[in-house]
């Protein structure tokens, strides 16, 4: 792959070849033409993930393809709005200039930042100002987002108006508290009860995530890649032992998967 970083003049030309090349496929090729936000949106959504396991694993000739994959969709959603009047690319980069120049204020105007926790408070008190912006502090949370970054977000939004724990020490008394909520509830059998409090431990840690400046998606990702090769060095040395894993002992699994662990 080509390291050398273009100038700007170069970046721009490629930008308006992409643009190019959307016209002719939306124009010549049945796919592309018969393509709608509907169609396009469960596509985007895979591009978009895979482009995060690019980025989870700093495979930068995939980040690469990913972020093209990604942007092809961006133009492509910019071209159908275009051809429905609505807007265009040139609106899309507009909008998007116009709202970072007006949130970052500390940048563009003569508001002096103390550091990136008050930019970050700055920053949603300006959201909820905007005329088409958040009417309350949680409303920018997208419903349709996982369910560990939504809870992520969430807390991040609650802290940067000043909702948060003094000290962040204090979290662990909450989860330790939401343990013994859940213990409870599986004591007594109800199980929707029990549901809703596994639910509350696993806000409070994600919580304390974040007061540790931990991803915690991208916590649980790393330890599933973890798990996963783990559990394949388990399959296929019972493979090499000419055995099924499920014939297998525990202790003879327990003990394959230690060895995994130096792996």
């Amino acid at each position: 792959m080509n390291t050398d970083i273009h100038s700007r003049d170069e970046q721009l030309k490629a930008f308006g070849r992409l643009l190019e090349v959307m016209d002719t496929l939306r124009e010549k090729c049945p796919w592309d033409r018969k393509q709608t936000n509907e169609s396009l949106r469960p596509n985007t959504i895979e591009e978009t993930y895979e482009l995060c396991d690019a980025l989870l694993k700093n495979d930068t000739a995939n980040i690469c393809k990913e972020l093209g994959d990604v942007l092809l969709h961006i133009v492509f959603y910019a071209k159908i709005g275009s051809e429905q009047r609505a807007f265009d690319i040139a609106d899309v980069c507009n909008k998007l200039c116009d709202k970072l120049i007006y949130r970052h204020p500390h940048v563009y105007g003569d508001v002096t930042v103390s550091g990136t926790d008050q930019v970050l408070q700055n920053w949603e008190q300006l959201k909820t100002k905007e005329k088409d912006g958040n009417k309350t502090v949680l409303s920018g949370v997208p419903d349709a987002l996982p369910s560990v970054i939504k809870a992520d977000r969430i807390q991040e939004k609650a802290s940067n108006v000043g909702f948060d724990w003094e000290n962040r020490s204090d979290v662990w008394q909450k989860v330790k508290e939401e343990i013994g909520e859940f213990e409870a509830e599986v004591e007594n059998m109800d199980r929707d009860k029990a549901t809703r409090e596994f639910g509350d431990i696993m806000f409070s840690l994600i919580n304390a995530a974040r007061l540790y400046h931990i991803n915690p998606d991208t916590a649980l990702e790393h330890t599933n890649q973890k798990f996963i090769h783990r559990f394949t060095y388990v399959e296929l040395k019972a493979r090499e032992a000419g055995k099924d894993i499920r014939d297998l002992t525990l202790a003879e699994m327990d003990a394959l998967w230690n060895e995994a662990k130096s792996k």
